[in-house]
């Protein structure tokens, strides 16, 4: 599948057709690619950006140890959100 960055369009090969043993001719699919346009932005509810605003204080982000994440969410989120742990 080949993918092509900018301007936010998308391009890809479309779904082959194909030929079941117990038929007599291909099926499904169609030749050619595909040119779609990506999802637009949406605004985020207040709920997201509350929690968004919780596990940056929290320092979570991609890439972190699952020690680490597991630490956060029990020890700083409910803090975040003034709920007692334990």
């Amino acid at each position: 599948m080949a993918r092509v960055k900018g301007g936010g369009v998308v391009l890809r090969n479309a779904p082959k057709s194909y030929k079941a043993k117990d038929s007599a001719y291909a099926v499904g699919g169609k030749g050619g690619f595909i040119v779609a346009l990506r999802p637009g932005k949406y605004p985020k509810t207040p709920q997201q950006r509350k929690i968004g605003d919780a596990a940056r204080a929290c320092g979570i982000k991609s890439g972190i140890s699952k020690k680490a994440l597991q630490e956060a969410m029990r020890d700083c989120i409910p803090k975040q959100f003034g709920k007692r742990t334990g």
